[in-house]
């Protein structure tokens, strides 16, 4: 019989070898997730630079080649190169291919492979996300998933923002979640940076400061009323601190204001038209209706893009009993409930997604979906909140309605939808196979 100290040791030995294991196993697949990444982009090694993958890759050559933020169709299209300031997309992308292309990364090829660098470190960070909300081994079924779901890993492939979407989100989560166990005013002022920091890629990531920050800081609990307000005032102070000076900047260059991006004039008159607000590729957008709007030559993108929201919103004012239709066909083109295949083979043609890959993310999501369902309401039965998570969801929401639908525009909620899958995949391991749970 082992003595009662030799006993104690032993526990206190394989509750430390326990996160030991865990982080082995997360790396695993993590490097999983970065073969599939790295086998995608060498599949298709040739692949032909066009859109918004066009835009990003140039313009962040160009602003590591120090021309600032550039539109860089006009300089590469014309002779001599004509410069035009840009603010077309959110400028958190084009800083993180910078950075490949200031250490000599300034290949398409290349910038891919970064972006897998990228996306499988997303891997890890959702795996910590997991293991916050539902223990270490939601953590490392969040892994596996995020690992191998091609809704997630195709976009490292495209080199599209949507990259960096597996990290923005699990970081705002991951925040959160961390503020709303243990609430704190440095946790709110980190909770601020990291909307922040989001909002920097996407801007519609920007909502998260209503949908996450205001609910977590006024609603924290076992604080003070004076302690949430401060919480709250901190939060909104880091969100500012990222975003400040690059809308200060915006600010100082532009005709009219703009603030995180330019694109919102060009992207509602692509979406609203007589081809997507009747006919096969209703709910989605249109290269001819974008360049149907007058174009004046000698304004700068901000009048140009209130040009094309004019014009777009005189076509919405004449059509809108139509809009209740168009809406619900948007949304349904993102959430994958109108023309599901026909969305995938737009997606294959326009976005240069591996079509029988996107059929796989297709199958997949299907699946996850009432996953996700079920992982919400074991979340909700022991009194873990999911707001955050269903926040990320209004988001992409909030974007689809306003703008148009399509697949990609669901990157950031899939997340959500891979945590809570996991959640609902531990529950049922626990029921069939009974064991004493995998405590964080």
């Amino acid at each position: 019989m082992r003595a009662g100290g030799a006993v104690v040791d032993e526990r206190t030995a394989g509750r430390e070898r326990a996160p030991r294991r865990w982080w082995a196993l997360v790396v695993v697949w993590t490097f999983v997730g970065l073969a599939i990444r790295v086998a995608s982009v060498l599949g298709r090694p040739n692949k032909v630079l066009q859109g918004d993958a066009f835009f990003y890759h140039y313009e962040a050559n160009l602003l590591a080649a120090g021309k600032g933020f550039i539109n860089p169709f006009l300089y590469l299209e014309h002779v001599p190169p004509e410069i035009v300031k840009t603010a077309s997309f959110p400028p958190g992308f084009v800083f993180f291919l910078t950075v490949a292309s200031l250490v000599g990364f300034k290949s398409f090829f290349a910038q891919r492979i970064w972006c897998s660098i990228l996306g499988a470190a997303g891997v890890a960070v959702c795996a910590v996300v997991g293991r916050e909300v539902g223990g270490r081994r939601v953590g490392l079924i969040v892994a596996f998933l995020a690992a191998v779901y091609p809704n997630i890993w195709m976009s490292d492939e495209l080199a599209l923002s949507e990259a960096l979407s597996p990290v923005i989100v699990a970081v705002v989560l991951l925040a959160a979640y961390r503020f709303w166990r243990s609430p704190g005013l440095r946790r709110a002022f980190v909770l601020g940076l990291c909307i922040g920091a989001a909002t920097m890629v996407r801007d519609e990531l920007g909502l998260l400061g209503l949908f996450v920050l205001t609910p977590a800081a006024l609603g924290a609990r076992g604080v003070s009323r004076v302690v949430r307000v401060k919480a709250f005032v901190l939060g909104c102070a880091g969100f500012t601190l990222i975003v400040g000076p690059w809308v200060g900047y915006n600010m100082s260059r532009f005709q009219k204001p703009v603030f995180i991006s330019s694109g919102f004039g060009v992207t509602l008159a692509s979406a609203n038209c007589a081809g997507t607000w009747n006919g096969p590729f209703e709910g989605y957008w249109s290269m001819p209706c974008a360049l149907a709007v007058p174009v004046n030559p000698h304004v700068d993108e901000s009048v140009q893009g209130s040009i094309d929201q004019a014009y777009a919103m005189r076509y919405i004012d004449a059509h809108l009993s139509r809009l209740p239709v168009v809406t619900l066909a948007r949304l349904g083109r993102t959430f994958g409930f109108f023309h599901p295949l026909q969305q995938i083979h737009l997606d294959s043609m326009i976005e240069t997604q591996p079509y029988h890959w996107a059929l796989l993310g297709l199958a997949m999501y299907y699946v996850m979906l009432p996953l996700s369902v079920v992982g919400a309401v074991v979340m909700r039965r022991r009194g873990i909140a999911i707001y955050p998570m269903v926040a990320v969801g209004l988001t992409v929401v909030s974007a689809t309605v306003i703008a148009f639908g399509q697949t990609r525009f669901r990157s950031t909620f899939e997340i959500s939808l891979v945590v809570w899958s996991a959640v609902a995949l531990d529950a049922l391991w626990g029921r069939v196979l009974p064991s004493r749970p995998l405590r964080p």
